[in-house]
């Protein structure tokens, strides 16, 4: 038996518990796995991620700069805050050693050839937490062709989730004749959030975004979408915090830029730094 240590005596009687809320919106009544989960994913000290988005070739194949992930890719995802990829590209090209959280993209089915809201949860959350993920991704197609089923996709994950404190991700796809504005992403953000997702991806639209983020109760990231010019993109990505994001999902804005590094590093100094788009570009020529 060890030795029986005296009993304590200083009950700090005069510090207050701290009773603090969690610092992500919408998040405070979530169990403390979620939570742990999530805190990986945003920094705490902003409440905002950059998260590099990898997971294309789930649907459309070796996409431009991905065609070799191992090789493209992983020499400079260490300085993202977060990857999001598949399980299978997760085990076949990232390091064991590789500390950064990640987010897995859970569902899946359709290719580019065919009906893309056709999609099914295409992975268990068993296996999401055999490989330590920090978050699984769904996608969402509000007023698409299978608009009920993707929806139902995301409330049986969100279920799961739940079970084993995984954080869920929903990430709203728009189709190719759906109006990209603020009333549409209104419409599918609060949906997502109202069936459980526990934060939501969506595009950025320059009229009425902060009314996108405001309507919706949990953090919000903003997803990079098609390639643009580098300054166009650091705009964007600092329009979208300033106007409620939190955070950003870019992927092809990253590693389709002539200096991947560079960009990457420019696009978390506007997001976690409020740099002006304009001195981030300085940056990122600079850097480049």
């Amino acid at each position: 038996m060890p030795e029986v240590d005296k009993e304590g005596k200083d009950y700090c009687l005069n510090v207050p518990v701290d009773n603090s809320g969690f610092f992500l919106k919408g998040c405070n009544s979530l169990d403390w796995g979620i939570k742990n989960r999530l805190a990986r994913i945003f920094n705490p000290a902003t409440g905002r991620t950059v998260m590099l988005a990898i997971d294309h070739g789930y649907f459309q194949g070796p996409t431009t700069g991905l065609e070799r992930i191992d090789a493209k890719i992983m020499p400079f995802a260490e300085h993202a805050d977060t990857l999001m990829l598949t399980r299978g590209i997760l085990r076949a090209n990232v390091p064991p050693s590789y500390s950064k959280p990640v987010v897995l993209r859970a569902s899946g089915g359709p290719s580019i050839l065919r009906e893309l809201s056709n999609e099914e949860i295409a992975m268990s959350m068993e296996d999401a937490l055999r490989l330590n993920a920090s978050a699984l991704a769904i996608q969402v197609f509000i007023g698409g062709e299978f608009e009920t089923r993707s929806v139902h996709n995301m409330t049986r994950l969100v279920d799961q989730g739940l079970r084993y404190g995984m954080p869920i991700l929903a990430v709203t796809a728009v189709g190719k004749e759906m109006a990209r504005d603020a009333r549409y992403f209104r419409l599918a953000c609060r949906i997502c959030a109202e069936l459980g997702a526990h934060y939501v991806k969506t595009y950025y639209v320059p009229e009425d975004f902060e009314t996108v983020t405001a309507s919706c109760p949990v953090p919000i990231v903003m997803a990079g979408g098609k390639k643009i010019g580098e300054l166009e993109a650091l705009t964007m990505a600092y329009n979208a915090v300033q106007q409620g994001a939190s955070g950003v999902d870019m992927g092809r804005n990253i590693f389709q830029s002539e200096a991947p590094i560079a960009m990457l590093k420019a696009v978390k100094a506007v997001v976690h730094e409020n740099l002006m788009p304009q001195q981030a570009f300085e940056m990122y020529n600079d850097l480049k």
